[in-house]
Parts: structure tokens; sequence; C-alpha cells
């Protein structure tokens, strides 16, 4: 199951927004808006909604359940599939294809369907916190998937909160090279940092087994800026630095501009060379030295990579902890 999106695309994608991040040139006011496309079509879905379904899938801004991230889980009972028209079907993924980039939006809707076993995202579920006008949230979740479209409602908080994607494509355990895996590609550019290392280096990188996967405490953020796992950028050359920035904008290319705008100005708040980069030896498939399970920290973020057995993916970045 090949989900790799066009090379082309993607490396005009991850040098576009890699020399952006270098330059310090983001802008200050990144982030969506209720304006933005994604929140325009996500405001008439819930205009669309008769009683009997905001009932189902609506609820208050600041209910507990709109902040929840986890691997595998439904916001709400109903299925899209089963419970919205053809047409608010069709607005579900209008939204979800359009808080991805065009490069990668074919490939995550592909992802989506293929883990869930389904066309397109029709077992995922969606739920709709807040109302238009005011604060609001659309938020949608599956099988590797928890994904936000908030318009910038959510202060200081990357994708309007916490996120996860992850993939399965060839069976629950995967090969050490995860052929096909839609995200394996994120590992590949991150290991690319290790290899720079000297031995001394990878002492400190290079750690024996990892935080694991606590449901919302595998995002929780500490606010430290040094002492977190790994070694921090730094201290690393500037060589070793850009090419973690490389990693940085790898990481944020599937997401669209706005919100990858957004993580990278927080990123750069609490200081980049706060950040640290760990690499989990004891979690190694096959034994390749090719790190599966790793993460990137800093005082305000966490983007753990868990590769082992298949990609997990969990993703949290403010602009304070």
């Amino acid at each position: 199951m090949n989900q790799s999106p066009n090379r082309r695309d993607f490396l005009k994608t991850v040098a576009g927004a890699g020399a952006l991040a270098a330059t310090g040139s983001l802008p200050v006011n990144a982030a969506p808006k209720p304006s933005s496309p994604a929140e325009k079509v996500a405001h008439s879905l819930f205009e669309s909604l008769n009683e009997e379904q905001r009932s189902a899938v609506a609820f208050p801004f600041d209910h507990p359940l709109r902040s929840k991230v986890d691997n595998n889980w439904q916001i709400t009972k109903p299925r899209i599939g089963q419970f919205f028209n053809k047409d608010q079907q069709a607005m579900v993924e209008e939204i979800f294809r359009k808080i991805h980039s065009p490069e990668y939006a074919e490939t995550i809707v592909k992802q989506v369907a293929h883990d869930s076993n389904s066309k397109a995202l029709e077992k995922c579920s969606v739920g709709l916190f807040g109302e238009p006008g005011k604060d609001f949230e659309f938020v949608l979740t599956g099988r590797h998937c928890t994904r936000r479209c908030d318009g910038n409602s959510v202060k200081g908080a990357a994708f309007g909160g916490p996120i996860f994607y992850g993939h399965a494509a060839n069976g629950f355990h995967e090969e050490p090279d995860h052929p096909g895996n839609a995200y394996w590609f994120q590992a590949l550019q991150a290991n690319k940092v290790y290899e720079m290392l000297d031995g001394k280096q990878r002492e400190t990188a290079l750690l024996g087994r990892s935080r694991g996967e606590r449901g919302m405490k595998t995002i929780a953020l500490t606010g430290k800026k040094r002492g977190l796992d790994g070694i921090r950028a730094g201290d690393l050359s500037n060589d070793q630095k850009d090419e973690m920035r490389k990693v940085m904008t790898t990481l944020l290319a599937p997401f669209r501009k706005e919100d990858a705008d957004e993580a990278m100005k927080y990123v750069e708040a609490s200081g980049f060379d706060n950040l640290h980069m760990a690499f989990y030896k004891t979690e190694d498939v096959g034994k390749d030295g090719v790190w599966d399970v790793w993460q990137i920290e800093g005082p305000s973020m966490v983007w753990y990579f868990r590769g082992q057995p298949h990609v997990h993916t969990w993703v949290h970045i403010r602009d304070k902890a």
C-alpha cells in the first residue's frame, strides 16, 4: 500500500518551511482564523445539523471532551457514514482535507480509511464544541486519528490542542523499513540527526526505553528548558541544529500552513535551543540501528514518535506549559 506523496511536492514543501523557520520570518499572527477555508466549512456543517444531530454531537465549548486525545477512540458514538447525510459527509471530508497540506491530504485520507477498514472517513466520529461566531472547535477522531479545526478559538495551542496520527500500513507489526507507511519518512529524517552526532553526543541522545503511551499523560508538558530526555539543541553544532530544524519542518509538512506556522511560532518563542531530541534503542524494530522510537521535547511541546510495532505519534505544542 504505497501512500507516499509526490516527492517533488514534498521536498518543495519542506524546503519552503525550513527556509521560513530558519530566517525567523514566521508571521506574527500565524494561526488559523474563523474565516479560514476549513473553518468556514465547519461552520456550515454546524448550521446544517438538525436538532437530533446537535443533541448527539454538539457540546458547550468548555466541555472536557474537547481537549482529549487518544490513539483509537470515538469522540461521539455516531459514525460519520451512518449519522450524517451525504452533503454533511462531504463537508466533513472537506474540513479534514483542508486542515492538511495539499501535498498530503489525499495520502492522509487514504491512511485513515485504510486503518479503519472503511471508505474515506465513514467510521470516524465528530464532535462540535461551542458555536460559530463565538468560540468553536471541530474535532474528528477514529483509529490513528485525532484532528482539530478551531479558528484559533483555543488560544495559545497549536492545532487547537493535542493531536494524534499514526499508521499500520502492513499489519500490526511492521517490518523494520515500514513499507507503505504514510509517516515513516519522518523517522528517516530524524535519524539523519543521529547520524551526524559524535560519540559523546550519541551517548546523550540514545536512551533505553521511551516514555511509552499513557493516554493524556503522554503529552504532558513540563516547562523545563534543561534536563529533558536526549540532547539539547543548544548543545549542537550549527549544521546539526540545521538538520534538527529540517526534522521539525518535516513533521509539520502534512499539515496546513496556518497550523504549521502557529506551531513553529510557539517553538521559537520558547527557544529552539531548549528543544531536546532523544532516540530509544530498546524499541528498535529489527535491531538495525535505525531508531523507530524517538521524540522532540521542549518547555511547551512534545512530539513523540513511536514506530514500534507500527507508527503512533502524539503531538502537543503550546505557547507555554
